[in-house]
């Protein structure tokens, strides 16, 4: 059978049955698992609990056809016969939507959970905060996005072109909003991370309250590594303390993101600080793998292994669980072929082949590690993605042989490529995704004469 995810084991019963609608029982198995039977008698869902259901139901649409991606018209009415019984490998299969460099609309962040959904993913992580915008309200300090939020302009291309767009750019998510996201996501069994990113990263921040940074400024208007970081005074720590307290009042998850990466010179002590009062208010750290050289981590401290896989060996051999999520592999901005037709070509090539042949697991390990590898996750920087048709082009369909991935078995696929176009390229046209076709960008996907630094 052609599943985006593969099932663990399928018979094809060779006929089609009439589809009436299904049954579920919950039964024992493994997380996120189900058995689908389809018979004249109807169809059958073992689930091991409520997302595994969900999973049984994302695979019942797929059988259903690409018609059953659409939100409307005629409804597939046949079903081929057959048993599936499916898992997935991984716990953590998620997505890092960066909202700050480019801000997305609420109904754009509903899409890509909606798509998420679709592809089994069940993580969505979204990078709130950045030099070039704040998109968090917080309550106390109106400032962060009154004007945190906004920047007068935008680098066009690579900070090196000298090119701007020549027009502000801003937006934030009221509380309400991302509250309407996180139930939204619940109900899908996508987990939302958010993440408050410090102490680098932070100008949107700094702009807004000055006495926070070292240098002071606006929000910032280039890309890259900005020097300018939060300073370390016990009151700059107070203050993160109160939004972090107001982030975890709208994100009721376990899992809060800190950051910690990209700051120059800094030593350390708020992201320990901070980390500390996530620990005390019964959440768990997560950050970049720079949090390693911050010192030593409360315990039940997360790590994003960016880059490459070493910092997440290391964080598994000192105790620590890890999200893989090497740029070499799972940068979904970066250019996606060497053709000069690709848009603003930034960092080295990721095809979707590179995708699908990625295995999360890094060689080394013995098992023996007291830290565990949850997952991986695919991370969208946008930069360079100033719209949802942008970030499209940009995660599909290499989202889906993310998705693969973290579903089945390592053992990969030789048809992949194959199965995708003829089965899965139309769903994603049903559900209206603007995705880069596999024989390149359409004329109006590229961006001719718009520099990037591809590496």
């Amino acid at each position: 059978m052609n599943l985006l995810p593969r099932p663990v084991s399928y018979v094809d019963g060779g006929r089609l049955c009439e589809y009436r609608g299904w049954e579920t029982v919950l039964v024992d198995g493994p997380p996120g698992g189900y058995r689908l039977l389809s018979s004249d008698d109807g169809v059958l869902i073992e689930a091991h609990d409520a997302a595994g259901e969900m999973n049984a139901l994302q695979t019942l649409r797929q059988l259903l056809g690409a018609q059953a991606f659409r939100a409307a018209g005629e409804r597939p009415s046949v079903i081929p016969a057959c048993e599936i019984v499916d898992h997935p490998r991984f716990a953590w299969r998620g997505v890092m939507l960066d909202v700050a460099r480019h801000f997305l609309p609420k109904r754009e962040v509903l899409r890509y959970v909606e798509l998420l959904s679709v592809h089994k993913l069940n993580v969505l992580h979204l990078h709130l905060t950045d030099d070039q915008g704040w998109r968090f309200e917080v309550k106390r300090y109106p400032k962060l996005t009154e004007v945190g939020a906004w920047r007068e302009d935008s680098r066009f291309g690579d900070r090196r072109s000298g090119g701007m767009a020549g027009r502000p750019h801003g937006g934030f998510y009221t509380q309400d909003d991302l509250r309407e996201i996180v139930e939204y996501a619940r109900a899908r069994h996508v987990v939302v991370i958010p993440e408050i990113d410090i102490p680098g990263h932070s100008q949107a921040a700094i702009a807004a309250y000055p006495e926070l940074g070292l240098h002071g400024g606006g929000v910032w208007t280039d890309w890259g590594i900005n020097e300018r970081v939060l300073n370390t005074e016990e009151s700059t720590v107070d203050f993160f303390r109160t939004v972090f307290d107001e982030l975890m009042d709208v994100f009721p998850g376990e899992i809060i993101g800190l950051g910690g990466d990209e700051a120059p010179g800094h030593d350390g002590e708020l992201v320990r600080a901070i980390a500390r009062h996530i620990v005390r208010s019964g959440r768990r750290p997560y950050g970049w793998d720079e949090i390693l050289e911050s010192g030593p981590l409360p315990v039940g401290t997360i790590v994003a292994s960016w880059r490459g896989v070493e910092g997440g060996v290391t964080a598994m051999r000192e105790g620590h669980d890890v999200v893989m999520c090497p740029e070499q592999h799972v940068y979904l901005d970066y250019r996606q072929s060497d053709s000069p037709d690709e848009p603003i070509p930034v960092g080295t090539v990721t095809t979707l082949e590179d995708v699908y042949a990625w295995d999360p697991v890094p060689a080394g390990l013995t098992g023996e590690e007291p830290g565990r590898l949850l997952g991986a996750q695919a991370n969208i920087w946008t930069e360079h993605l100033d719209s949802a048709r942008r970030v499209d082009y940009a995660a599909f369909p290499r989202l889906a042989a993310f998705a693969e991935v973290m579903w089945s078995p390592a053992e990969k696929d030789p048809d992949f490529v194959a199965r995708l176009a003829e089965h899965h390229l139309p769903r994603l046209d049903a559900l209206g995704v603007e995705y880069r076709p596999l024989s390149g960008p359409h004329p109006w996907q590229r961006l001719p004469g718009v520099p990037g630094f591809p590496r």
